[in-house]
């Protein structure tokens, strides 16, 4: 074991330490630039939405109390205010979960589902954000909205606005969580069913399809076509998702032939979560034939590293290699952790596990692993030139974020990573503030030519 560690020392630099056997090679990261959006960025509802469209988040308490008076609304823990308050006069530019970038280098992005769940989320209307970044000014330039809608009656069940008519679509029909831009609009991965979905240029649903892995029919707890029978005697009806893991991920073939629709969480079967070969809990990366509009059968596992949990975001970076964004379900720094019971200034569950992940897939390894061929770690980026406008700290920056969903190849040796603030709920960067979106150009260039 020492002869091979020193051995992949000296293959990979002094920059690059060695990792357990799925997880590749580390190798580090330099912040290159950052651009932040401010947490409680609005835009107004579109001037034909139906007036309950003109507020967002107002179900997001039982009795649907006006937090805002309180100025502050509970964390995702439950514990600790973040410093804002519900409902919001217009509708959040928050929840960034799934970035393409584009030839003129400017970016598509898109909002998630509202306001944590279908339950909440009925008034939070789900967008698509065509953005711009300026490294050097450290802004965020949202160009163009695209508001989702349905007005030919796509989807397959009634949506919230069923009786307007834009039907406008909002984050208790869909849960939009990955984004592939193509010439005449956008494939979206979604959650809720899980479900691969098609828009066209002026953000109007043109196509729902159900997910398969080889024969099998996924169904997350949220599909609406799941119904409790009306006999308590009778048996549930089965699903094969924990809930929130559907297509948190999508990318798509260089050739724009085919999509690959990777799951968040993994199948169960038996009340088992779907496994590797040697033993590593694991995801399915499901491939999806763009000119026959249907899967293909095929699929591939993303095994998780030791304490992984979750992916979030998705990209190719040629015909067989992606980057994948892994994480635990941790918030925060280690430094600032409660050093007892959770309280309202620390962190009772610090971040420990977020990175970017290349990976390797083809023919040869259909139905098997991916192969794991390296990663950066994201709470350890390089800041030597102390580029970092916020987050940064003695020659280091982090994202100690509880989800980080966005990140996509920016050049040869640079990639844009993104963190999901899920306004007002999330709260890493500080104990009891919500967190901005905070974009961030890295240099990765021994990432990118891992093999």
């Amino acid at each position: 074991m020492i002869l091979v560690r020193s051995l992949a020392i000296l293959l990979v630099g002094a920059s690059a330490a060695f990792a357990a056997d799925n997880e590749g090679t580390r190798f580090d990261a330099v912040l290159a630039g950052q651009a932040v959006l401010p947490a409680d960025t609005l835009v107004a509802a579109p001037a034909d939405a139906p007036e309950f469209l003109r507020q967002a988040g107002k179900f997001t308490t039982p009795d649907r109390k006006r937090t805002s008076e309180l100025g502050k609304v509970p964390g995702m823990d439950g514990k600790r205010p973040t410093g804002f308050g519900l409902p919001l006069d217009g509708q959040a530019v928050q929840g960034f979960s799934g970035i393409r970038r584009m030839p003129d280098g400017t970016f598509w992005s898109l909002s998630d589902n509202g306001f944590g769940s279908k339950a909440t989320s009925s008034d939070g209307m789900l967008m698509l954000h065509h953005l711009a970044f300026d490294w050097q000014a450290g802004k965020v330039d949202r160009r163009e909205t695209v508001f989702l809608s349905d007005p030919d009656k796509v989807a397959p069940f009634p949506i919230v606005m069923e009786g307007s008519d834009k039907r406008y679509l909002t984050g208790a029909d869909f849960d939009v969580e990955s984004i592939q831009p193509v010439a005449d609009g956008f494939w979206i991965g979604d959650e809720f069913g899980p479900w691969l979905m098609k828009f066209d240029r002026d953000g109007h649903l043109k196509e729902v399809h159900d997910t398969r892995v080889g024969e099998v029919k996924v169904l997350s707890p949220d599909n609406p076509t799941l119904q409790l029978p009306a006999d308590p005697t009778k048996p549930l009806p089965a699903f094969d998702l924990k809930r929130s893991g559907g297509f948190e991920g999508l990318a798509q073939s260089p050739d724009g032939a085919k999509l690959y629709a990777l799951l968040e969480g993994p199948l169960f079967k038996d009340g088992a979560p779907e496994k590797t070969a040697d033993g590593w809990t694991a995801l399915r990366i499901v491939e999806f034939d763009v000119a026959k509009d249907d899967w293909t059968g095929r699929s591939w596992l993303y095994p998780f590293a030791p304490g992984g949990e979750s992916i979030g975001d998705f990209n190719m970076l040629d015909d067989r290699t992606a980057l994948v964004i892994e994480r635990d379900n941790g918030v925060g720094r280690a430094s600032a952790a409660c050093s007892a019971e959770p309280k309202p200034d620390c962190f009772d569950k610090p971040a420990k596990l977020k990175r970017v992940t290349k990976i390797a897939f083809d023919d040869a390894n259909v139905g098997k692993a991916v192969d794991k061929l390296g990663f950066i770690d994201l709470l350890a980026i390089k800041d030597p030139k102390g580029v970092a406008k916020q987050g940064g700290h003695d020659g280091l920056y982090d994202m100690p974020f509880v989800t980080i969903e966005n990140v996509d190849r920016v050049d040869a040796t640079h990639i844009v990573v993104g963190n999901d603030n899920n306004f007002p709920f999330s709260a890493g960067r500080a104990p009891n503030r919500a967190d901005d979106d905070e974009f961030v150009l890295l240099e990765v260039a021994e990432l990118l030519d891992a093999r």
